[in-house]
């Protein structure tokens, strides 16, 4: 479930409330990207992918789509990000972008076509911020640090945060600051120094934790309304609450100050505090890449871990088709359950995705994708039995059956059983439906739907269907 926080930007995007904005953009040309587009959906945009596999380009490349306007921001342009080197001569690039601009849409290209980089005069402006890997270093290993303590420094300028801010930062640490500062010394006004206080403890960020200082100094940006923020690898020295916590802080910033976000992340809990319209993920490898939009963070994980090798890799939208996928398996071959690992990849969109895929023999492993039984055929893809959606499939035929045996593996009253899922049924949202008759049990989601699955793989007229996924299951092993 979406945080309070998440589900207000939400709606303050839902309103249309965003007057700039960063649609897409295309790259071409540039380190294995071949025209491929990423559409940005909502305010705050997580790209997910193994390492070298282009997130940071995407990050870079937007960067480069717009003059930076605020008076003493560094400039970007594509050429400090994609220079020529004397291992690379980077020619026919091009970065395509779609702008909103109050009620316009703006479309604009940056491209280097031989050896000079174009468009950039014609770029629109905006305030730009890019936070790379360099933040997460310890202080004393940023350029030029180490020098400022040496001597008998002098404390300079020191921006204090205020008390909204120290509670900000307070929530996400988990600590309960009694102040903290951005300082600098008179010597470096241009580097400036976490400084907190925790009771009567003082210390700078020279002795602080990574994930504080870096937290600190997110905190001490000054983010002006409609700005473009992007944050390449957002968890990185941080523990998951405080990752949940920064992600639903960035929220409400973005929804105060309509200001847009894109992220790098390797992190289910990154993943988690954003809608499915909110998650890309890039598949592949450095020359045959593929941007996949609505990914489920377990997707995600499975796409960037090893650890699991099965025999067969099974792709399905949600939890529940997983489970019913592993019932049709058990009730009809049980030892081929442990050769299979089941995955939920999030919105048929992305297993629409996966299906082409399959079909170009671009997986490593073998593999099945699995759409819920409301779909369209897809290329690739198989369908669960039935011609509707799972819940409403199997509901139907344990409805014809009177519901009988269910209760009796939950310890629960029949007669409950029977009136709470009658009623259910006549609700228009099927993905409501198990959940509801769980609370009013007392069980678990998954512990009632898998009851009912096992006793629909016993009863099901839909058993041809059944029969044929699981045939497709073991050619796909034994092959």
């Amino acid at each position: 479930m979406l945080s309070r926080e998440v589900r207000q930007l939400q709606n303050t995007w839902d309103r249309g409330d965003f007057p700039k904005h960063l649609e897409w953009i295309e790259i071409d040309g540039i380190r294995g990207w071949t025209g491929q587009r990423i559409d940005f959906k909502f305010p705050i945009v997580c790209i997910s992918g193994e390492n070298g596999i282009g997130k940071s380009t995407i990050l870079q490349a937007a960067a480069s789509a717009y003059k930076n306007e605020r008076q003493g921001l560094n400039p970007y342009y594509a050429s400090d990000f994609f220079p020529d080197t004397p291992w690379e001569k980077v020619t026919n690039v091009f970065i395509r972008v779609s702008l909103r601009q109050g009620s316009q849409t703006i479309n604009h290209v940056v491209r280097k076509p031989t050896n000079r980089w174009r468009g950039n005069p014609e770029r629109s402006e905006r305030t730009v911020i890019f936070l790379d890997l360099r933040r997460t270093q310890p202080l004393y290993a940023k350029l030029g640090y180490s020098q400022l303590i040496r001597g008998n420094p002098v404390e300079g300028v020191a921006n204090i945060f205020s008390d909204e801010t120290l509670q900000r930062f307070s929530a996400i640490v988990g600590k309960s600051y009694t102040s903290a500062k951005s300082a600098t010394l008179k010597d470096s006004p241009n580097r400036p120094v976490p400084v907190v206080e925790v009771g009567s403890l003082r210390y700078s960020g020279f002795h602080q934790g990574a994930g504080e200082s870096t937290i600190a100094e997110l905190l001490a940006l000054n983010i002006p309304n409609y700005s473009l923020v992007l944050i390449d690898e957002i968890e990185t020295s941080l523990h998951p609450r405080a990752q949940r916590r920064l992600m639903r802080d960035l929220a409400n910033i973005s929804r105060e100050k309509k200001a847009q976000f894109i992220v790098t992340t390797h992190s289910p809990y990154i993943m988690e505090e954003l809608p499915p319209e909110a998650r890309v993920h890039v598949l592949g490898n450095t020359d045959n890449k593929r941007v996949v939009f609505g990914v489920s963070p377990e997707f995600a994980l499975t796409k960037m871990d090893d650890v699991a090798v099965p025999e067969l890799e099974i792709y399905v939208e949600d939890t529940r088709a997983k489970i019913l996928i592993e019932e049709i398996v058990a009730s009809r071959g049980l030892e081929y359950l442990s050769r299979v690992t089941i995955t939920p990849f999030g919105k048929a969109s992305v297993g629409k995705a996966l299906g082409l895929m399959k079909s170009e023999n671009r997986f490593r492993q073998k593999t099945l994708v699995v759409l819920d039984g409301d779909q369209d055929p897809s290329t690739g893809c198989l369908q669960l039995p039935g011609n509707d959606a799972p819940e409403v499939t199997v509901f139907s035929e344990l409805q014809a059956d009177g519901w009988q045996s269910i209760a009796d593996k939950l310890a629960r009253s029949h007669s409950d059983m029977v009136d709470l899922c009658n009623r259910v049924m006549t609700e228009q949202n099927h993905h409501n439906w198990v959940k509801d008759i769980a609370d009013h049990l007392l069980v678990g989601g998954d512990e009632l739907w898998r009851a009912m699955v096992r006793r629909w793989c016993a009863i099901t007229s839909y058993s041809q269907g059944c029969d044929n996924l699981f045939e497709h299951l073991g050619n796909e092993i034994d092959s």
